[in-house]
C-alpha cells in the first residue's frame, strides 16, 4: 500500500505549492469566465489537476537511486511487452485458482497481475468522469477514448524512454496491457459519469447563473479585495524585478513603493475613468456615489485610505531597525512598543471591517471606498 501512498503524498504535498501560486490567476480567469467565482468550478479545476498530478506520480514513481539503471538490469532484460492480454494468462496460469473449483476463485483477488490490471484499469477512470463533465455529452464516447488512450501512451513513452534519458535505461516496462486497461478505464469512467455527476451542479448551470448574477450591479466585495490585491502585487513584482535586483534597502523599497501605489491607485485611474488594472482585470470600475466619473479628490482619498495601513507598517519596521544611542534605548523600545500595539489594534479592526462587508456582500463599501465617496461599479462587455 505504501507504493501508492507515498507519490499520492508527495504529489498533495507539490499540488499544495503549484495551487498557491495559481489562486489568483485561477479567481481571475473563473470570474472572467462564469461571471462570479465559483466554487465548484474551483472545486473540478482543482482535483483535477490533483488528479493528474497524483496519476503521473503513481506512474513514475519511486525513481530510481542512481541514473544508471543499466546496471542493475541484465544485458539481456527485455523493456516491453506487446503481446495484448498476458495479464490474464498470467492469471490463468498462476496455479493460485482452479477453475474446476468456484470456491478458489477469490483467490483472484490477492493476485499481482490481477491487482496490477485493476490499478490500471482504475487510473484513468476518473479522467473518463471529468472528460463528460468537460464534454457534456455521451456522443464524445471517442474523444474520451481517444484522450485515455493518448495520455496512457504519454506514461508508457516516459517510462520506455527512462524519463526521456534522464536514466539511460528504462526502469519500468512498456506494456501493451497498460494501454488497454487505461484507455478501457477512461471509456468506462465516461460513461459511468451521469450517474455521479448528477449529485453536481453542471457547466450550464454555472454559466446560467453568472448570467444571471451579471445582471445584479453589486460588485462582489471579494472581487474589490482581490483588485487591491493586484494593483499590489503588480508593485512587488516590478520592485523585485527592477530596482529590488540591486539593492536590498528598506528605505529603497520604501519610496519605491509608495512612489508605484499612488501612481496605480491614483493617477491611473484618474486618467482611466476610475479603473485600475486590477478592477479592469475583473471588470468594474469606481464610480462617485452620484453615478459620475469619479474626481480626483475622491481617488486621492482612497489612495490615502489604503496606503496608510501599509506605510505604518512600514515606518515600524523601519524604526526597529534603527540603532539608537544608549541613552535613548529605553524611549526606542516603549515607543516600538506603543506602534507595535498601535498596528495589532488598526490591524485587528481593519480585518473584523473585511468579515463584515464580506459578509454584506456587496451591500456596503469598505472603509477606503466608503470615506471616498466612491462605489464600485460593474463594467459591461463591448458586445452587450
Amino acid at each position: 500500500m505504501s507504493v501508492y501512498l507515498i507519490p499520492i503524498k508527495i504529489a498533495f504535498i507539490l499540488f499544495s505549492v503549484f495551487s498557491f501560486f495559481l489562486i489568483i490567476p485561477w479567481l481571475v480567469y473563473s470570474y472572467r469566465k462564469y461571471g462570479y467565482l465559483s466554487l465548484w468550478a474551483s472545486i473540478v479545476a482543482y482535483s483535477f489537476a490533483f488528479y493528474m498530478l497524483t496519476a503521473l506520480f503513481l506512474v513514475l514513481l519511486p525513481l530510481p537511486a542512481t541514473r544508471n539503471t543499466c546496471a542493475l538490469q541484465s544485458p539481456d532484460t527485455v523493456h516491453y511487452t506487446l503481446v495484448p492480454f498476458n495479464f490474464v494468462r498470467d492469471m490463468i496460469n498462476s496455479g493460485s485458482v482452479v477453475w474446476s473449483q468456484p470456491s478458489t476463485y477469490v483467490r483472484l483477488l490477492t493476485q499481482s497481475a490481477f491487482l496490477q490490471a485493476v490499478f490500471n484499469f482504475l487510473l484513468l477512470l476518473p479522467l473518463g468522469v471529468y472528460l463528460r463533465y468537460f464534454f457534456q455529452q455521451k456522443r464524445f464516447w471517442k474523444r474520451a477514448l481517444g484522450f485515455g488512450f493518448a495520455l496512457s501512451l504519454f506514461y508508457e513513452t516516459t517510462q520506455l524512454t527512462g524519463i526521456y534519458g534522464i536514466y539511460n535505461c528504462p526502469y519500468r516496462i512498456f506494456d501493451v496491457d497498460d494501454l488497454i486497461l487505461n484507455s478501457t478505464g477512461a471509456l468506462f469512467g465516461f460513461v459511468i459519469a451521469p450517474v455521479l455527476l448528477a449529485l453536481f451542479p453542471s457547466r450550464k448551470s454555472l454559466i446560467a447563473k453568472g448570467e444571471k448574477m451579471q445582471e445584479n450591479p453589486l460588485v462582489p466585495p471579494l472581487l474589490q479585495l482581490l483588485a487591491v490585491f493586484i494593483d499590489y502585487l503588480l508593485i512587488k513584482i516590478s520592485w523585485n524585478l527592477t530596482v529590488g535586483f540591486f539593492t536590498t534597502s528598506g528605505f529603497a523599497q520604501f519610496v519605491y513603493t509608495t512612489t508605484c501605489f499612488f501612481i496605480l491607485f491614483f493617477v491611473v485611474p484618474c486618467i482611466w475613468e476610475g479603473k485600475t488594472i486590477g478592477t479592469n482585470i475583473l471588470r468594474f470600475k469606481l464610480i462617485h456615489v452620484d453615478g459620475e466619473a469619479p474626481p480626483w479628490q475622491s481617488m486621492l482619498k482612497r489612495s490615502f485610505a489604503l496606503y496608510l495601513p501599509l506605510a505604518l507598517s512600514w515606518v515600524l519596521n523601519i524604526f526597529s531597525d534603527v540603532e539608537l544611542d544608549i541613552t535613548l534605548n529605553p524611549y526606542h523600545a516603549w515607543i516600538t512598543i506603543f506602534i507595535f500595539a498601535f498596528l495589532i489594534m488598526m490591524w485587528a479592526v481593519i480585518l473584523i471591517h473585511t468579515i463584515f462587508i464580506l459578509f454584506k456582500r456587496g451591500r456596503r463599501n469598505f472603509y477606503f471606498d466608503y470615506v471616498a465617496d466612491l462605489v464600485p461599479g460593474k463594467i459591461k462587455p463591448a458586445n452587450s
